[in-house]
């Protein structure tokens, strides 16, 4: 059985539709990329898959249970969590506190001794062991996206959504964050990862789906779908192929 399921999953605002008809499945333990332009609606997809967006028509599944219609944080509660383009921090907050405020909002909260053991075990995980007293709003950029995965993953999540997560790293610090993805890919985690940076999604992604204008253009295996010429077309360019 797939772990997430969208079935001619539509999005319009009024006149506009950002999502035309969109279906695929991903397997659990599946690192798959969902690539396009600016504008294809890939976040708008991520939105309706949490529930930020409600869908227009079809429908979204986890594991088998249909989850388009429901809030987000019961749509969190049900296994999946995400990070955004913007990192949402607290940042009147230390790096422990945002932490914690992912676990006392999950399905199971945890408070107190256990709530501490949890973020340093979390905190580590992502690079940032030691760090919890430290201002949230003193992180550098690579830090905070850290910091925002650490919460991601405090609601154990069975499904990851990772908006861009890569965006704007310097080569030392894509290298790291690729090699995070990769660690949790390899514990078993189910990532659906938005990303236009190419080397990261041909190092982490043995399936992609390529969006263009709301439609899903192409869904194979990597260097299948990098090299098909309507994606060349639609998003890559030439020279990128």
């Amino acid at each position: 059985m797939s772990l997430l399921s969208l079935k001619s999953v539509t999005k319009r605002f009024g006149g506009l539709t950002a999502v035309n008809g969109l279906s695929f499945d991903l397997v659990a333990g599946e690192t798959v990329g969902l690539l396009g332009p600016n504008g294809s609606g890939k976040t708008t997809a991520l939105n309706m898959i949490s529930g930020y967006l409600p869908v227009s028509d079809g429908s979204v599944a986890l594991g088998g249970d249909t989850i388009s219609g429901l809030s987000p944080d019961r749509i969190a509660h049900k296994g999946v969590a995400r990070t955004f383009q913007l990192v949402r921090a607290l940042p009147s907050l230390s790096v422990g506190e945002n932490v914690l405020a992912a676990l006392a909002f999950r399905r199971n909260p945890l408070w107190g001794r256990d709530a501490e053991v949890r973020i340093e075990t979390l905190l580590a995980q992502v690079g940032l062991a030691g760090r919890a007293r430290q201002p949230a709003d003193s992180l550098t950029y690579i830090d905070l996206k850290r910091m925002e995965l650490a919460r991601a993953l405090a609601t154990e999540p069975s499904l990851l959504l990772l908006d861009e997560w890569l965006a704007g790293l310097n080569p030392t610090e894509l290298r790291a964050g690729i090699d995070l993805i990769t660690s949790l890919r390899e514990s078993g985690m189910t990532i659906l990862l938005v990303e236009h940076v190419m080397d990261a999604v041909r190092a982490l992604c043995s399936r992609c789906i390529v969006m263009n204008t709301g439609t899903k253009i192409a869904d194979g295996p990597t260097a299948d779908v990098l090299s098909d010429p309507e994606v060349v077309r639609a998003y890559l360019g030439v020279e990128d192929a």
